[in-house]
């Protein structure tokens, strides 16, 4: 167990450290609240509760708030991610060329939904309006992964490379 350098509060993983060195720089500033959450995320992957309860508690801010803001905003997960974000474009060009027949593969084989995580965390599905890439319709982006002019009997292969 190490302590923290802000509080010598006890702490038992490195996220855990990290996350009270980032409480410990914000703390007492006005308007921190979202830099927090980017932060707590991006040591977690997502938004646990129990993290959220300490933000609350540490940046005195009622759990409510911290709450709404969470919910308000699509960039915030309380959920864990997978390693690979798959957003398949639904937008003008990919629906006319049959991105829907994609997504519909992609969900079997995955074996999640709009939103879902594989049980793996290998893999989240979500479906976007567009992602700038008309000219390669229809088309899905692994991350920062562009994969385009996609047939449904491509995906496998596609998918294999993120493993």
């Amino acid at each position: 167990m190490a302590g923290c350098a802000c509080t010598g509060e006890k702490v038992d993983s490195p996220q855990d450290l990290q996350l009270m060195d980032l409480l410990g720089h914000y703390r007492g500033y006005d308007g921190s609240l979202i830099p927090v959450l980017q932060g707590v995320q991006e040591i977690y992957g997502y938004l646990p509760a129990e993290v959220l309860e300490k933000v609350s508690q540490e940046l005195k801010i009622p759990f409510s708030k911290v709450f709404g803001v969470v919910t308000f905003y699509a960039q915030f997960h309380l959920k864990p991610r997978g390693r690979n974000i798959i957003r398949v474009c639904l937008g003008t060009a990919c629906h006319v060329l049959g991105n829907a027949k994609v997504f519909d593969r992609l969900k079997d084989i995955l074996g999640v939904d709009n939103g879902g995580t594989t049980d793996d965390l290998r893999f989240t599905l979500e479906s976007v309006a567009c992602i700038g890439a008309c000219g390669l319709a229809p088309c899905i982006m692994i991350n920062d992964d562009t994969h385009g002019r996609l047939t449904v009997d491509g995906l496998e292969d596609i998918l294999a490379q993120y493993a």
